[in-house]
C-alpha cells in the first residue's frame, strides 16, 4: 500500500506572510482576557446556549468577530464532550457545578486560542478537577522547556500525569498549530503526532481530563511558551 510522506519540521512549522510574534502574543492576551470576562458573566441557572451567545457578543465587542473554530461554553455533563461534538441541549449550570470555555478568535489576521475551567459552589472534587487540568498543562509545558520533548512524548507524559491524579486524558484534544490566519493552510494535524520538539509560539497545548466514573471533566489550553509569559 502506498503512503503519503510525512511532512518535515520545516513544513509543519512554516508561517504565512502576516506572521508577527508580537501580534500573536497580543491576540493571546486578548483571548485570555475574554475567557476571564466571559467566565465572570456566567451564573448558576444560566442555560448553556445563552452562555454561548453571551460569549460571542463579548468577542464581537472586542473586535474578534470571527473565529477559526466555534465558541464553546460547556456546562456540567457537557464538559465530557470532545472538540466539535454537539452539546446536549438545554443544560443549566448548577449551584455546585463545573464549566469550561474554549474559544479560537481571530483578530485582524492573527489567531488566538485558549481555554480554561471554572466552578460554582464549593464541591472539592470539581475544584480539584479544574485545578488539575491547569496543573497538568504546566507540568507538560515544563517538560517541553526542560527536556526538549517531542509532541508525542508530551502527550505520553500528559496521559501519565492525568492517570496519576485519577483522571482520564482525552487524546481527541491533543494540541495543534497556531499562526497568522489560517493555520489550517499550514498544518491541521495534532501536536501529539509530531516527532520533534515543537517551537515556542507555534503550537497550542491542550489538556482535557475526565472523571473516570462521574459526569464531568475539565479543560485548559494555551500556547507553548516560557514561564515568564504566564501569570
Amino acid at each position: 500500500m502506498n503512503t503519503l510522506p510525512t511532512p518535515d519540521r520545516t513544513a509543519l512549522e512554516a508561517v504565512g506572510d502576516a506572521y508577527d510574534p508580537d501580534k500573536l502574543l497580543e491576540v493571546r492576551r486578548m483571548t485570555r482576557d475574554a475567557i476571564r470576562d466571559i467566565a465572570a458573566r456566567v451564573r448558576p441557572g444560566m442555560i448553556e446556549e445563552d452562555a454561548v451567545e453571551m460569549a460571542r457578543d463579548r468577542l464581537a465587542d472586542a473586535g474578534m468577530v470571527r473565529g477559526w473554530h466555534d465558541v464553546y461554553v460547556r456546562f456540567g455533563r457537557n464538559t465530557l464532550k470532545t472538540f466539535g461534538a454537539p452539546s446536549e441541549p438545554g443544560v443549566a449550570l448548577g449551584e455546585d457545578d463545573i464549566f469550561f470555555i474554549d474559544i479560537g478568535p481571530v483578530w485582524k489576521r492573527w489567531e488566538g486560542d485558549g481555554g480554561d475551567t471554572f466552578v460554582t459552589g464549593t464541591c472539592p472534587d470539581r475544584r480539584r478537577c479544574a485545578g488539575d487540568a491547569r496543573a497538568i498543562f504546566h507540568r507538560v509545558r515544563k517538560k517541553w522547556l526542560s527536556d526538549g520533548a517531542t509532541g508525542r512524548e508530551l502527550y505520553d507524559y500528559a496521559a501519565d500525569c492525568a492517570r496519576a491524579l485519577g483522571w482520564e486524558l482525552n487524546l481527541d484534544l491533543s494540541g495543534h498549530r497556531i499562526a497568522d490566519f489560517p493555520h489550517a493552510a499550514i498544518h491541521e494535524g495534532p501536536l501529539a503526532d509530531i516527532d520533534f520538539a515543537p517551537s515556542r509560539l507555534l503550537w497550542v497545548l491542550e489538556i482535557h481530563i475526565r472523571h473516570p466514573e462521574d459526569g464531568y471533566g475539565a479543560f485548559f489550553e494555551d500556547l507553548l511558551l516560557e514561564d515568564a509569559l504566564f501569570e
